[in-house]
């Protein structure tokens, strides 16, 4: 497979000194982002460390970010990895997958992602929907999607078949809380974006940690679980 990231290694070497990351730490470097962050600049992103993105791409049946495509292509050309994520809603798992695979298009290096939490305008998305989602993506992709969530509301879905699942869990403390059926995380959203953790070319927004070194970060993300 061609590698549509050629630059890489020398992005990880250019932003060693931004301080995003330092060895024996965590990979301070992904962020998610969705259309309400409304001024996006890749360039700037990419200078203030920035190694990934995860960005909104579905949820539910229809809905599709408006600007989810766009940002894709431009994040792309400054040679970012890309991410996507669904929001996950109370209707059918399968159908909702391939909504959200169909919007992603070619998927081949893009980290997949269902987000599982409280559905304010509607029904919740239940246990069973989940791994009807999560088969779905395993069975066009190959690969299982990472499981987004916080310890409390995960507690419910800790089935044999999610807990395989890479966990990338919300906790806007100190340190991450691993929820029931879980025995590790790959991503820690520290912050929701409401505090000062500012990303240039976007302002505030979501940062991630990555559970392990550069080279696992990359390897990751393009091959998944």
């Amino acid at each position: 497979m061609e590698n549509e990231y050629p630059d890489f290694l020398e992005h990880l070497k250019s932003i060693i000194a931004t301080g995003n990351i330092a060895p024996g730490k965590h990979v301070n470097a992904v962020i998610d982002i969705s259309h309400w962050n409304e001024s996006v600049d890749f360039k700037l992103v990419k200078e203030d460390g920035i190694l990934g993105i995860i960005h909104k791409a579905t949820q539910g049946l229809k809905y599709v970010d408006g600007e989810y495509a766009k940002r894709r292509k431009a994040a792309e050309e400054e040679g970012i990895l890309w991410g996507a994520y669904h929001f996950g809603v109370g209707e059918n798992g399968k159908d909702q997958a391939n909504h959200f695979l169909e919007t992603v298009g070619d998927h081949s290096q893009v980290l997949l992602a269902l987000d599982i939490e409280e559905n304010q305008s509607g029904k919740n998305i239940t246990p069973k929907q989940v791994e009807d989602f999560v088969n779905r993506v395993y069975v066009v992709t190959g690969r299982l999607p990472l499981i987004y969530g916080n310890a409390h509301f995960l507690k419910d879905f800790a089935t044999p078949i999610l807990t395989k699942c890479p966990l990338w869990v919300a906790r806007w403390g100190d340190k991450p809380i691993l929820p029931k059926g879980w025995n590790k995380w790959v991503l820690w959203q520290y912050t929701d974006g409401e505090v000062a953790h500012e990303v240039k070319g976007i302002g505030r927004c979501d940062r991630n940690k990555f559970n392990g070194t550069l080279e696992e970060l990359k390897d990751f993300w393009m091959s998944g679980c």
